[in-house]
């Protein structure tokens, strides 16, 4: 309250000090003499008018909007909206302070508050006809707003607080009160539409929410918002019909959270009455913007979603939303600009098909999928020919809701609905006949849809053997349609590869499964595989045939084929690293010991031999295959299954074992590629590797577990000293610079390790000798390298003149 009167002090005094100086002025004016006026001077013609510069576009001036000063607004219009904020507070205050001094009984009390807000009523009306107040709307506005919020609180008090009136009566007062401010926004203007929005909304809570029932809260909370969508549509209140729906919709979620199951019937009935009433006050209600016109349907539908798992997806539940669907159809039929909500709902349907069979407790969902088909597919066809857009509503309804149903369920046959969308599909296509060559959605899709049903029909009728001819029917279909649209031919021929791969779903979701185990270096993996011959039928075979019709076919999958060749080709490689495994079949510790690093030997060696074959014919496809070779040689061969700390045997011979070949090979098949990237320091780090692996081998045997002995340790020394002095020694004759900054390199590398570690552990003459040994190679090296290095024999630069 400080602050109310100090911002009110400030004002009036601003407003005085300027009225002062206006008077100061006025009398100065008027203490002028009369200047007597002299007879007008010939004027000269005025020149002519100068050509107005056109201005660019960005520079035009534009009118500022009017702006309000800091008198206007403290001095004139803050205290007339801070003066009825004080008398709603006044009001509060004198009945706590009548409330703590016991003065007055509850009945007493309410009944001032109620007289209060109808003083304040009367006032608005008397300050509206007052002729000192007339001309100031704001007085009759904001008294009229402080008088219902008023009337709010004393219904508060009287029902809530007191109990002083019966949860039915304090409804009906509620429904007085609000009907009341609705007449007062109407009469007064924007500013009391605001205190009733607010307050309207806001007294179920309260009166309590369940006073009289979840039904007539809803019928108050409907015809509340239909009279405020009435108020906007008269007045043209944009921003009052967004505020009524945006806290109808509140009010509808916070009900869907709080009621029980039992109760969500009505609230199913005022959301599909909201969704309709919104939608259709929206373009009258002057609400320009596109999506705010379909933000009704489509708050309406992502809400609906939360009661049939409520309702356990009964009749009830799915009528409910079903009718939410068709009046979003039929309103996108009326206005063009709420068929994005029909396609919503088109969508929404399939996950609400979903998520009814993950229950699977016997719901009603499976028998209202063909109902649901029925209404997107007669709707999304008979409009087809006016937008894409409804083609699509049609071509989703359909293939949606019966693709979540068939594969949350993939073993149950269901033909009589794949034949009904079939003949969906082809009665939109029928539709679109004279469109050829178009590229047309409901000549294509409708084809696309016919071929699908054909193959997936044909998956459920025909015996597993013969289950290939399912995608050759499909592409049967797609080949009596090359005559309508030749180009969308590439585009279809997707559909049998589609189906291939759903065919194919189970094992290669087991493949998935033993990769993620690999991965996480599980040792087993073959358990997690699927059959050889399944991998074979399914997977690498269909694979094949694809990749030969493709290198055949340049157009086959169009503009598709980009995204589906590398899949496939991730798919086959897949299906032969199933039967590559099964010559091992490493399912136990003691096979794994023997073979499996051999295994993985095989199988990376093979993966980096296949890149470098295609290295000069198929440049991407070789990259990847030596990527995956040299990243399964780093992430299993080097991390998480090193035989170094897991053990594997190796071989018993010398130098001619898996583990040297393996990073010897490696390390050739890089080196010999010359345009590869970062080749000579792979290849470098390859040797080095397989160096120290041999060292390993020689010292352990077939089995490198172990701890490092002091011989191992002086070998790996004298092993990386050699091959430093083999780098330099080939990179001065051939001229490389790599090879002489490898051996450069690996020879610090040495020296710092025999400095720091091989010489702690000597003691005596054999530390002496060693640093002499090294001293002498390190000098040697020196002189050899200055002496054959062309950098070496580089006379020095002269030095600059002072």
């Amino acid at each position: 309250m400080t602050i109310v009167l100090t911002l009110v002090v400030i004002a009036l005094t601003v407003a005085l000090v300027r009225l002062h100086r206006r008077v100061e002025a006025l009398e100065a004016r008027l203490a002028d003499p009369v200047v007597v006026a002299e007879p007008p001077q010939p004027v000269a013609p005025p020149p002519p008018p100068a050509r107005r510069p056109i201005l660019p576009r960005q520079s035009i001036p534009r009118p500022s909007l009017p702006g309000i000063d800091f008198e206007t607004l403290v001095g004139s219009r803050l205290p007339v909206w801070i003066g009825g904020l004080a008398l709603v507070v006044g009001g509060i205050f004198l009945v706590r302070l009548s409330i703590e001094a016991g003065w007055l009984t509850p009945a007493i009390r309410t009944t001032l508050a109620a007289l209060f807000a109808l003083a304040l009523l009367f006032g608005s009306e008397i300050a509206r006809r007052l002729p000192a107040t007339q001309d100031d709307p704001r007085i009759a506005q904001v008294l009229a707003g402080a008088g219902i919020a008023s009337a709010y609180a004393t219904l508060y008090l009287a029902a809530a607080l007191y109990h002083l009136v019966a949860p039915l009566a304090g409804f009906a007062i509620m429904l007085a009160i609000t009907a009341l401010g609705l007449f007062l926004a109407l009469r007064h203007g924007p500013s009391t539409a605001i205190m009733a929005l607010i307050g309207g909304f806001a007294a179920p809570l309260v009166a309590g929410y369940d006073a009289a029932g979840i039904g007539a809260l809803l019928a108050y909370l409907g015809l509340f918002v239909a009279a405020l969508l009435a108020l906007a549509i008269v007045r043209g209140w944009a921003w009052l019909a967004v505020s009524a729906l945006v806290a109808a919709f509140g009010w509808a979620a916070l009900l869907i959270a709080l009621v029980p199951p039992d109760r969500l019937a009505g609230i199913g009935a005022f959301l599909v009455a909201l969704a309709i009433a919104g939608s259709l006050a929206a373009p009258r209600a002057a609400i320009e913007r596109r999506w705010l016109r379909a933000a009704p349907l489509l708050a309406a539908l992502v809400q609906m979603l939360a009661i049939p798992p409520m309702l356990d997806f009964s009749p009830l539940a799915w009528g409910f939303y079903l009718t939410l669907s068709a009046a979003a159809l039929f309103l996108a039929w009326r206005d063009a600009t709420l068929l994005p909500a029909a396609l919503a709902a088109a969508i929404l349907v399939t996950l609400l098909t979903a998520a009814g069979m993950v229950q699977d407790d016997g719901n009603a969902t499976e028998a209202m999928v063909p109902t649901a088909m029925l209404l997107f597919a007669a709707a999304g066809a008979a409009l087809s020919r006016r937008s894409p857009g409804w083609a699509w509503v049609a071509l989703v309804g359909t293939i949606g809701p019966l693709l979540a149903l068939q594969l949350c369920t993939p073993w149950i046959a269901r033909p009589a609905l794949w034949l009904l969308l079939a003949l969906a599909g082809a009665a939109l296509a029928w539709r679109h006949r004279d469109r050829v060559a178009q590229s047309d959605t409901g000549l294509v899709g409708g084809i696309a849809t016919v071929a699908l049903a054909v193959g997936i029909l044909l998956a459920m009728l025909l015996p597993a053997t013969w289950l290939a001819l399912a995608p050759l029917a499909a592409g049967g279909v797609l080949l009596a349609a090359l005559r309508l649209d030749a180009q969308a031919i590439g585009r279809l021929a997707a559909l049998p590869w589609l189906l291939l791969i759903l065919a194919a779903a189970e094992p290669i979701a087991q493949i998935g499964v033993a990769l993620g185990k690999s991965l996480g270096f599980d040792v087993f993996p073959y358990a997690y595989l699927p059959r050889a011959a399944d991998a074979a039928t399914l997977i690498l075979l269909p694979g094949i045939a694809i990749l030969v019709a493709a290198w055949q076919a340049p157009a086959l999958f169009g503009s598709n084929r980009r995204a589906i060749l590398p899949v496939q080709i991730a798919l086959s490689v897949l299906g032969a690293y199933v039967l590559l495994k099964q010559s091992f079949a490493i399912a136990t510790l003691p096979v794994f010991q023997a073979n499996g690093f051999i295994e993985r030997v095989l199988l990376t060696d093979l993966a980096l031999l296949i890149g470098a074959l295609l290295w000069h014919r198929h440049r991407r496809l070789a990259t990847a295959f030596l990527a995956l070779g040299l990243a399964r040689l780093v992430w299993y061969d080097l991390l998480g299954l090193n035989p170094v700390w897991i053990a594997q045997a190796v071989g018993p011979i010398p130098i001619l074992n898996a583990a040297t070949l393996h990073l010897a090979f490696a390390a050739t098949l890089i080196w010999r590629l010359r345009d590869f990237p970062r080749r000579s320091l792979i290849a470098a780090l390859l040797t080095l590797d397989a160096t120290l692996a041999t060292i390993r081998q020689m010292t352990h045997g077939t089995i490198l577990t172990g701890p490092v002995s002091t011989p191992e340790n002086w070998g790996y020394s004298a092993a990386m000293l050699g091959l430093a002095i083999v780098w330099l020694w080939r990179g001065l004759s051939v001229g490389s610079a790599d090879l002489r900054r490898f051996g450069l390199a690996l020879l610090t590398l040495t020296t710092l390790k025999v400095f720091l570690i091989d010489a702690a552990a000597l003691a005596g003459v054999l530390r002496i000798l060693s640093f002499m040994g090294l001293g002498a190679a390190l000098i040697a090296i020196g002189w050899a390298y200055r002496k054959f290095t062309p950098a070496g024999n580089a006379p020095p630069a002269d030095p600059a003149p002072a």
